[in-house]
């Protein structure tokens, strides 16, 4: 009987076809939600007169927050479902990269384990440096 944590089981080809299946699936996903909010605002907002564009008005708290963003989305406001496809195909990559990090963990590969943690690190803290109050 094999472990399923011994490096005999999971293999480097294994490790690989889990992370591009969390690809794939992470795209599709946020990508059918972009289409979907997209499809709404078309549906509402397809008849407006074009905006005035000579003066930048900023976008609030409901479209530059992940709480606003979340909240706004189950509420079912169109632009946040917009921008909660954007945040899932933001946070892909992400999730790449942490399923990564437990491939090489399972593999035992120190070397890798280190570096997805430096990866991880400068990813976390870039998103954090540039997330709002």
């Amino acid at each position: 009987m094999k472990q399923v944590f011994s490096k005999n089981y999971w293999g480097d080809k294994d490790i690989s076809l889990l992370v591009g299946q969390i690809l794939r699936i992470g795209v599709i996903f946020a990508s059918s939600i972009l289409i979907l909010g997209g499809i709404l605002y078309l549906f509402v907002h397809g008849q407006d007169t074009v905006p005035n564009y000579r003066n930048f008005v900023g976008e609030g708290n409901s479209n530059t927050t992940i709480t606003g963003i979340i909240t706004g989305a189950f509420h079912k406001n169109i632009p946040q479902i917009i921008q909660l496809g954007v945040l899932l195909l933001i946070c892909t990559p992400i999730v790449r990269v942490i399923g990564s990090l437990f491939g090489f963990v399972i593999e035992r590969d120190r070397l890798y384990v280190v570096i997805t943690l430096i990866v991880l690190a400068v990813i976390i803290g870039s998103i954090l440096s540039g997330v709002k109050g």
